[in-house]
């Protein structure tokens, strides 16, 4: 599936698609930037406050030199909630495509995560609190439009099918 939106970030516009995904092995490492994960512990899904919005969102972030997509959402996920990766998959990825032409790809997983310990601070600043959800109420929290609804869709579909 394919889903196309506007999205205005700052003083930046993009087109957004996004797109399904079981493999993110097609995409061009040096055009992924970010890698984020819809984590699930306990049927419950984790999301962080903080970040550049100052608002609630999903536990990831930039990938580093030399690090492949899942040692980033390891080490982000393990960074900004204090949880250790189980399993993940792929679900999706966004393609975003600024004013000048300049592409860039976001991937997301589905992920499986238990504490390492309570939640106390994430290293770099970035999140500041971390809450475990309903996902059938992630709206309250954040609304990313068509492609939200399609990410948490995605994610639920494989936490329904790993869990029974």
């Amino acid at each position: 599936m394919i889903i196309r939106e506007q999205l205005d970030f700052g003083d930046k516009h993009f087109e957004m698609e996004y797109h399904d995904a079981d493999s993110f092995e097609g995409l061009h490492g040096e055009n992924v930037t970010q890698v984020y994960g819809l984590c699930f512990f306990e049927g419950k899904l984790v999301i962080g406050y903080g970040g550049s919005k100052h608002g609630w969102g999903l536990i990831g972030g930039t990938i580093e030199a030399g690090e492949s997509y899942r040692q980033t959402l390891d080490r982000e996920i393990q960074e900004e909630s204090n949880m250790r990766v189980l399993d993940a998959r792929p679900v999706g990825y966004q393609k975003l495509t600024d004013a000048k032409g300049k592409t860039i790809y976001q991937i997301r997983y589905w992920c499986r995560v238990e504490p390492y310990g309570s939640f106390v601070s994430d290293p770099a600043g970035s999140v500041t609190e971390i809450k475990l959800i309903d996902p059938a109420g992630y709206k309250q929290y954040f609304d990313w439009g068509k492609i939200g609804d399609r990410l948490v869709e995605r994610a639920l579909n494989v936490e329904n099918s790993v869990t029974d």
